[in-house]
């Protein structure tokens, strides 16, 4: 018997009639596009924010607030991570982006290229070229059984070039890597010999799978606390992007001298309700998160039943962590008349995914599908796209 959950609940015709941007704006498409979860929050979250309301707390930031902010987040990166970071140097800010935004523009050589290994968050090479960047792509490479890994020669001829900025996003979106002390140990070699500076994403820290343990990039050693600025939220992990706030953090005295000076700009986006509810999601949310991992866990798992059993073509490495699938669709039959997998997906099967393209010149032939969404409506999914696969053939 197959263990039912409360998610398995779930309709499409719920998740369109909640409104969400990820089911309405291709109405008529099964949604696997956008990085949201189709379960909702934590009740927890849920009963900050209507505590929130019930208040009026609709105004500015409260200090009071953005402390008990800093302290839930201090405890959490600790107890999950063993990452002591002083509260002192944990800041609200709107969303992971604008965290980027000021370390492009206060920690990292005006001018200068940002490297970005690929296939990577779409967003990253839009913004930076938005800020008149240059954006030194790094293919990732094959490694040990086909798992993909950072090209350390690639990323210090990228610094040799010219570069003084890395992006690391980890756990990795798209392809799911949660990276070894040894991997980031590696780079941190290569980061360090260049002067270079690194923002680590680590927005899907929370969302990790059976034995792999996320370790952030800065609290490895001195020298990657050094030259890292990171951001972190609970907006993947508890499903609140829209409520924005995200946390920047600085693990150094230099950056923290800089901070005192620019803190208000920096989190002058984030909302009230937003911090209220990342609080309570650090404080209180564990259990509700756990939940959510096991049943992602088994998804992971039941996609890789599928694509066996109706595209075999596909090729598919089970993400240590995230929620987001990253699928190769090279290897399917040619029948999508030189348009995107995702195109043929939206025009043919009435599925949304995204164009592998977006995320690189490494993504082209590639596409990434969220795993977040209930199992009965992932197999849906799949049977669609396989279904026009072969009828187009």
């Amino acid at each position: 018997m197959t263990h039912h959950h409360r998610f398995d609940d779930i309709t499409v015709d719920d998740l369109v009639a909640r409104g969400s941007m990820k089911w309405t704006r291709n109405p008529g498409q099964l949604a696997a596009f956008v990085a949201e979860m189709d379960f909702g929050t934590a009740p927890a979250v849920t009963e900050a924010l209507e505590r929130a309301t019930a208040q009026a707390q609709h105004g500015y930031l409260p200090p009071a607030a953005a402390r008990d902010m800093a302290r839930a987040t201090s405890d959490f990166l600790e107890a999950r991570f063993g990452w002591s970071v002083p509260r002192s140097r944990i800041y609200p800010t709107a969303d992971v982006l604008s965290a980027y935004d000021v370390v492009l523009e206060r920690f990292s050589t005006p001018g200068t290229p940002v490297i970005l290994p690929t296939p990577a968050y779409m967003p990253f090479l839009t913004l930076t070229r938005l800020r008149g960047r240059e954006v030194i792509q790094v293919p990732m490479i094959e490694g040990d059984n086909g798992r993909p890994e950072m090209d350390l020669k690639g990323i210090a001829d990228a610094f040799a070039a010219g570069a003084n900025l890395l992006i690391l996003c980890n756990p990795h979106n798209p392809l799911g890597r949660v990276y070894t002390r040894e991997e980031l140990s590696a780079l941190a070699d290569v980061v360090d010999a260049h002067g270079g500076r690194v923002f680590s994403d680590d927005i899907h820290a929370p969302l990790t799978f059976n034995d792999h343990r996320h370790l952030p990039y800065a609290s490895i050693s001195e020298v990657t606390a050094g030259h890292t600025v990171t951001a972190v939220s609970a907006s993947k992990a508890w499903n609140i992007p829209g409520l924005k706030c995200a946390q920047l953090i600085v693990s150094n005295d230099a950056d923290y001298d800089v901070m005192g000076e620019i803190a208000f700009i920096v989190s002058h986006g984030a909302a009230t309700p937003g911090v209220l509810a990342n609080t309570a999601a650090y404080s209180e949310g564990g259990p509700w998160l756990q939940d959510v991992l096991s049943y992602i866990d088994r998804n992971r798992s039941l996609l890789s039943d599928l694509l066996a059993t109706h595209l075999p073509e596909v090729r598919y490495r089970e993400p240590e962590g995230t929620y987001i699938a990253w699928l190769d669709c090279r290897g399917l039959p040619d029948v999508t008349g030189g348009a995107s997998w995702a195109e043929f997906f939206a025009t043919k099967a009435n599925v949304g995914v995204t164009d592998g393209a977006l995320c690189g010149e490494a993504g082209i032939g590639h596409a990434r599908l969220m795993l977040s969404t209930p199992s009965h409506i992932l197999e849906t999914i799949i049977i669609a796209m396989a279904t026009a696969v072969r009828e187009a053939q």
